[in-house]
Order: C-alpha cells, then structure tokens, then sequence
C-alpha cells in the first residue's frame, strides 16, 4: 500500500469519525465508500469493522452515562445470531452490488414516521433491530438508516440516540471483522488490508474525531438533529448509486 493512501485512509477516519460523533451514522456511511475505493471489498469490510469499533467505542464510553443497557443486551444476542448466518452462507458482494446496496440504504430515512412503529426500547423491537440491522451491516458494509428507524418513535434525546446506538454497533463491527477477517485469516491471504502502521496511526484519530464530534452535538438541537441526517445520508446515498452505475456499466 501506497502512503499516499494510507494518509487518504487517516484522514477519512477522522473526517468520518467526527460525522458519526455528530450525527451517529452518517460517517460509516462515508467511511465504507472511501474504502470500497481504494480496496478490495473483502479488506474494506475489514478495515471499516476495525475503524468503526473504535470509533463507535470511543463514542459510547464518551457518552456512557446516556446509554440504555438494556437495549444493549438484547441487540447483542441477535448480533451473534445474525453472524453466524451470514458466515455460514460466506457471501461478499461485489464492488459494483456493493455500492449499490449502499445507495439504497438512505431510503430507508424517507420512510413515513406514521408508517414506522419501531421502538427499540421495546426488548423484543431491540432483538430484531439486532437481527436486521447487523444482516445488512454484513451484506451492504452500512446500515445506519436501518438502525435510526428503531430509534424513531423513541422518547430517547439525542445523547441517548447517539450513545446507545453507538453501543450496538460496537457488536455490529465486531461480527463483520469476524465474518470477513476469520476466513483472510484461515487462508492467511489478507490482501489489501492496510498495514498495522496506518491502524496505529487512524485509530487515535478516530478516537479524535469522535471527541470533536461530540462537542459539534452539543450545539445542535434536537430538531436540527434529526433533519440534517435525513440530508446529509440521502446526499450521499445519490453519490453510491452513481458510483453503482458507473461500475455496473464500465467496469469488464
């Protein structure tokens, strides 16, 4: 790997781990396509798992005090459930399908609240938020969106729907470096995956960005909270899908 794409890589961590810090989902959204570029799929699911675990870590210890354990629980069993099917099916989407599932994903924040009756507080609503939302996590590389739906018509602040959805997907990364990472490590092909020094490097700046992010939450209101997500994904869900078809129609 080249330097120069290992500085790119730091740099998006930081970037990305900031958004995610204001917006709690918006910067893993960011942060996949960026990788899907400069790396093999596979490697990318990697490094984002790897990335993202200590970004939304970060996020949860940070914000510890606003998390709802009980939701934790439960996600976390489904969590388990959901990456065992997936790792026994050993699917990994193509770049093209990749991108194109991503662009899809913001969709999913236009949806009518009066449609939605989700409530992640709810254990048996938590459980299958789990299920779903880390299923797409291991097939699409993000599922933000999916994961705000549970989160909807909770009576949660913005600190609380930030710190507790953090927590979930500390076991949402951990089962995708397990799922792609445990068959790259079997092989001991891990082509693409970046070298120890840039992780060494883009984690602590993760960890950075988070804390930046979280002071930008702390001047937002909840009201404006929730508007700029819906924009801030759907922009770059239209970027995806562009980049979907640009790669289904150019690429041999």
């Amino acid at each position: 790997m080249s330097g120069l794409i290992g500085l790119f890589l730091i740099i998006t961590a930081f970037v990305t781990a900031t958004l995610s810090g204001v917006f709690g989902m918006a910067g893993g959204m960011v942060l996949m396509g960026a990788l899907a570029l400069v790396l093999p799929v596979q490697a990318a699911f990697v490094t984002h798992g790897v990335l993202q675990l200590v970004a939304n870590g970060w996020r949860a210890i940070l914000h510890r005090r606003h998390v709802r354990w009980d939701i934790i629980g439960w996600y976390a069993a489904a969590s388990i459930i959901a990456a065992v099917v997936v790792s026994l099916i050993a699917f990994v989407p193509s770049k093209p399908l990749l991108y194109l599932l991503m662009s899809l994903v913001p969709i999913l924040v236009w949806l009518p609240q009066r449609w939605i009756s989700l409530d992640a507080a709810r254990p048996p609503q938590a459980f299958a938020s789990g299920l779903i939302v880390t299923g797409l996590n291991l097939s699409a590389g993000v599922a933000g969106p999916l994961l705000d739906i549970f989160f909807v018509r909770t009576e949660l602040t913005r600190h609380a729907i930030v710190a507790t959805k953090a927590a979930t997907q500390v076991f949402s990364h951990m089962a995708k470096i397990i799922v792609y990472g445990g068959p790259m490590l079997a092989t001991r092909h891990a082509d693409g995956v970046p070298p120890l020094w840039v992780f060494a490097i883009a984690i602590p700046v993760s960890m950075a960005g988070t804390a930046v992010g979280g002071l930008i939450l702390e001047r937002l209101s909840d009201v404006n909270f929730k508007r700029y997500t819906r924009y801030i994904v759907t922009g770059i869900g239209a970027v995806y899908f562009v980049q979907a078809v640009r790669l289904f129609l150019f690429t041999p």
